[in-house]
């Protein structure tokens, strides 16, 4: 795979969420791993399956594999290329958020999507960058950028909709700016 796409992937402001249904082994579990969120049908199978070739996850799995599951748990992944066929094993590890039967998979990841999309476009975009960038950076660093964001958040019109909505009881109508 071309590091360019990776890269737009990784870097990707609109929050990623993958549902795997089927087999995630490679390059398709590298996919999968960039994503900010992944579901997985308790049918799905999943491996760093790189060294069965005698390769390395060179499609950004080294990367991102440990931030999600520990370094220990990713070595394991990445130096055996074992599948992981369990769906408990799957959530225990922390690998994905949730596991549903297959023919459940897409409606309910579509239903959270839906969820996330009917929130406050801004706020969700400026709490993923966040949370990202302050991976690599001191507490102090991260509230300075915190308090940029919470900035940026306060000029939308969702921040005035939320207390708003709040106040009279009802749902919020975000329009996303």
């Amino acid at each position: 795979m071309h590091p360019i796409p990776l890269r737009a992937l990784i870097q990707l402001e609109k929050p990623y969420i993958a549902a795997i249904n089927g087999a995630a082994a490679g390059a398709g579990m590298d996919m999968a791993t960039m994503a900010d969120i992944r579901f997985a049908a308790s049918t799905a199978r999943m491996g760093m399956t790189y060294v069965r070739m005698g390769l390395i996850p060179g499609d950004g799995g080294a990367y991102t594999l440990p931030r999600i599951v520990g370094v220990q748990r990713a070595l394991d992944l990445i130096w055996t290329g074992r599948m992981i066929t369990s769906a408990w094993r799957r959530w225990m590890i922390g690998y994905v958020l949730a596991v549903y039967e297959p023919e459940e998979l897409l409606p309910r990841v579509k239903e959270y999507a839906r969820q996330i999309a009917k929130g406050p476009g801004v706020a969700v975009q400026l709490s993923k960058k966040l949370v990202y960038r302050s991976a690599n950076i001191s507490f102090d660093e991260h509230l300075d950028m915190a308090q940029m964001a919470m900035f940026i958040a306060q000029s939308t019109e969702d921040a005035r909709e939320g207390p708003r909505a709040f106040v009279e009881k009802r749902e919020p109508q975000f329009k996303g700016y």
